[in-house]
């Protein structure tokens, strides 16, 4: 690589691991092996719902070994919903893209793009024809973005407005039907701490006392 962008190796440098001196790897990040969004209770009263509507449709109208894929497909998406992801090292190397432990060599690889999914920028590479396999990794921040379209500008197609694929719009549509949680807001405690009063000083229960004259009088009979 040419050493005309010493900020960018900075960075590159800052990202990278000490153990990992590699002079074959350019630039290297730690991110979410998948976006990841925290639900709660309403995602599971959603997967109950769709399965046991698929389940008498499947039931009453279709072949009932098609129940088995179908509780399987949806245990897998509540286990992908509930589950955090791994954290991955993510590599841009001189030969391709390293990320999990799986190689993706420049000459397979045809272009890339940014999407966003569940407030997690994702680049997606995407080989050549005719299997268009799309790869996406998790992008934490601004710096390693403007790295990785950088590095990955060298090699590949970089599409600002990408034709998204059957696959990604029926991703974008079930992740729309899964309800969002409300967050609870925090319970303040509605008792109030009540002060018993303060016993009167001396000083006081004087200045509230009647004067001796005044009770004499009272107490004196009527002549």
């Amino acid at each position: 690589m040419e050493a005309s962008n010493p900020a960018l190796f900075a960075v590159a440098d800052n990202q990278t691991k000490p153990e990992e001196n590699n002079p074959q790897v350019i630039f290297s990040w730690k991110a979410p092996l998948r976006a990841y969004k925290k639900r709660g209770k309403n995602v599971l009263r959603f997967f109950l719902a769709v399965a046991l509507l698929s389940s008498l449709i499947v039931f009453f109208f279709g072949d009932r070994i098609l129940l088995v894929p179908i509780w399987s497909v949806l245990f897998l998406f509540y286990t992908l919903t509930i589950t955090p992801p791994p954290e991955v090292n993510n590599k841009v190397t001189k030969f391709g893209i390293e990320t999990a432990g799986i190689m993706m060599r420049w000459d397979v690889l045809s272009h890339f793009f940014y999407i966003r999914r569940f407030n997690y920028e994702i680049v997606v590479v995407v080989t050549h024809a005719p299997y268009y396999i799309h790869s996406y990794l998790v992008i934490p921040d601004g710096n390693v973005k403007k790295n990785v379209t950088h590095f990955l500008s060298e090699h590949l197609v970089y599409q600002e407005e990408p034709q998204r694929s059957f696959t990604d719009k029926a991703v974008e549509w079930l992740s729309r039907l899964i309800p969002d949680d409300e967050e609870e807001p925090v319970k303040k405690s509605e008792s109030q701490s009540v002060t018993p009063p303060s016993p009167a000083s001396p000083q006081a229960s004087e200045q509230t006392q009647p004067p001796p004259s005044l009770l004499n009088q009272l107490s004196a009979p009527n002549g």
